[in-house]
């Protein structure tokens, strides 16, 4: 997901108000600030040919980008470089008296709406949202999607149903399965119908699942599976091990352990491997970290498992799935180990919540 990381924020100012009110906003907040070069100030970073041209550069490497400057200025920089809500940084600007800020882009899926709050309260100035969740004090799936770093499939097309159905007062369930269900508290729930059994649901429209596992009872009202990543995988492999055998033998353990594919979070391995076709191409196709550990690492907890000679003399740690298995997951793995065809793959589940 693309939610606002407060390390990953550019602060753009035009006017020397702007650059009082950045440096305010700087004893507060760790962003970086852009501004022209007759406006530099210490620790700000000039604009690079461009006003525009650095809002190009930055809309790509930033989670969040803050404008003190007109609204519709912003809106003509930022037109050409939009792409997608999921994918696209978080927007806010604000004026630079700091009467408003005005959450403008990737509300919830970006952090806009967050952010936008939480800047306004720093500076005792009005946040303003428009999202209609948020106008109607509902919660929202994208922002809860968000805060869980969790996806569904059909995700798009889900959130906007879902979202439509809350704030048309529609009756629309929430289940937690028990690895999230004494976490829920920690969440914005507000419209949702809370569902503590799926053999016993209330009157509803629709319902919401929150849950790891691959499958879910068949009900008679339309489901929506939102699958938090959880799920990461330690990894080692013969040198170029085809791609095929690899994601043959991790689906086997997904399906072996009911998870849906959607929840895996991370694969891991030693650093020696970190050029492994067949692991570089797994990560790339389900879009998630590669985390590669170094021997000094792994053998801290090589002595929990069976180790192999064969790979300490190749890589100079026994044992390699399961110590980064454990590294990723705390110590929490599930599952027996997989040793396939010089495939080893361990999993373990996160305890981030």
């Amino acid at each position: 997901m693309n939610t606002a990381k407060p390390e990953s924020i550019a602060l753009f100012c035009l006017t020397p108000g702007g650059v009082a009110l950045a440096q305010r906003l700087r004893d507060a907040l760790p962003v970086t600030c852009f501004t022209s070069e007759k406006l530099l100030q210490p620790g700000f970073i000039p604009f690079g040919g461009s006003f525009a041209q650095t809002v190009q550069q930055a809309f790509s490497q930033y989670s969040a980008l803050v404008f003190i400057a007109a609204t519709g200025i912003v809106v003509r920089v930022i037109a050409p470089m939009l792409s997608d809500k999921l994918q696209d940084p978080a927007v806010v600007v604000m004026d630079e008296r700091a009467e408003h800020v005005i959450s403008l882009l990737s509300g919830h899926m970006g952090g806009a709406n967050e952010l936008t709050r939480e800047l306004a309260a720093i500076l005792g100035a009005d946040p303003v949202i428009t999202t209609a969740t948020d106008v109607n004090q509902l919660a929202a799936l994208d922002t809860l999607a968000a805060k869980l770093d969790a996806t569904m499939q059909g995700f798009r097309l889900a959130v906007k149903t879902v979202n439509q159905m809350l704030v048309s007062q529609q009756r629309v369930g929430l289940w937690w399965d028990s690895e999230f269900a004494p976490h829920a508290e920690r969440y914005d729930t507000r419209g949702f119908i809370p569902v503590e059994s799926l053999d016993a649901l209330p009157e509803l429209d629709a319902l919401v699942c929150v849950t790891l596992r691959d499958s879910q009872p068949a009900l008679t009202i339309p489901v929506y599976k939102l699958v938090p990543k959880r799920i990461v995988a330690g990894i080692g492999c013969r040198r170029d091990t085809p791609l095929q055998t690899v994601a043959a033998l991790l689906r086997q353990q997904l399906v072996e352990n009911h998870f849906d594919p959607l929840a895996l979070r991370a694969i891991g391995s030693v650093m020696l491997k970190q050029d492994e076709p067949a692991l570089l191409e797994l990560t790339q196709q389900h879009q998630i970290p590669f985390e590669l550990f170094s021997v000094d690492q792994l053998s801290q907890h090589e002595h929990r498992f069976p180790a192999s000679e064969f790979v300490r003399q190749t890589l100079g740690v026994g044992s390699v799935s399961q110590p980064a298995a454990w590294l990723m997951s705390n110590g929490n793995l599930v599952g027996r180990t997989v040793r396939e065809q010089g495939v080893t793959i361990t999993l373990g589940v996160s305890d981030r919540c």
